[in-house]
């Protein structure tokens, strides 16, 4: 489609008809709906970066270990990341409950400091949500002459 022009002369010319560029959407792409993140989604993060910090032997109570060991012998069964591990997720915050189990010999305060630490480093680093509290009970020691709960698989 063209415009129509008039010269000085009295002529009129064709002229091109520009569109305007219009954006659709409106607005930046990051604000075009919304993302939520699952209450398992943050267990799951908390319970492997737990995990990571020297001292912590095991996450869970003792019952919940011992359900725990047996699901993951069944066939097809895994390893449950978030045992011991409870989030309450909001929009923008989340809140944890840790219960670990602490190795003989460490000192609690310096593990429950550390496992603070790497929780909400790895929450607030893969999520985007502001970790308002991470509550650790230690529920366990283990002693250095215990038997594990999870003795190695035979070989057959």
């Amino acid at each position: 489609m063209t415009d129509m022009t008039t010269t000085p002369e009295g002529d009129r010319e064709p002229q091109p008809t520009t569109r305007k560029a219009t954006r659709r959407g409106g607005g930046d792409p990051a604000t075009r709906g919304r993302t939520t993140i699952a209450d398992g989604v943050v267990e799951k993060i908390a319970g492997l970066a737990a995990r990571d910090v020297v001292g912590v032997h095991a996450m869970g109570s003792g019952l919940a270990r011992t359900f725990g060991a047996v699901r993951d012998r069944v066939p097809g069964g895994s390893k449950s990341v978030t045992r011991g591990v409870k989030a309450e997720v909001g929009e923008v915050q989340t809140a944890l409950d840790l219960e670990i189990v602490v190795d003989y010999g460490v000192s609690i305060g310096d593990v429950a400091r550390a496992v603070r630490e790497n929780v909400i480093a790895a929450v607030e680093r893969m999520t985007g949500l502001e970790v308002v509290e991470v509550n650790i009970a230690v529920s366990d020691v283990k002693l250095p002459e215990e038997e594990e709960e999870e003795p190695e698989p035979r070989i057959q």
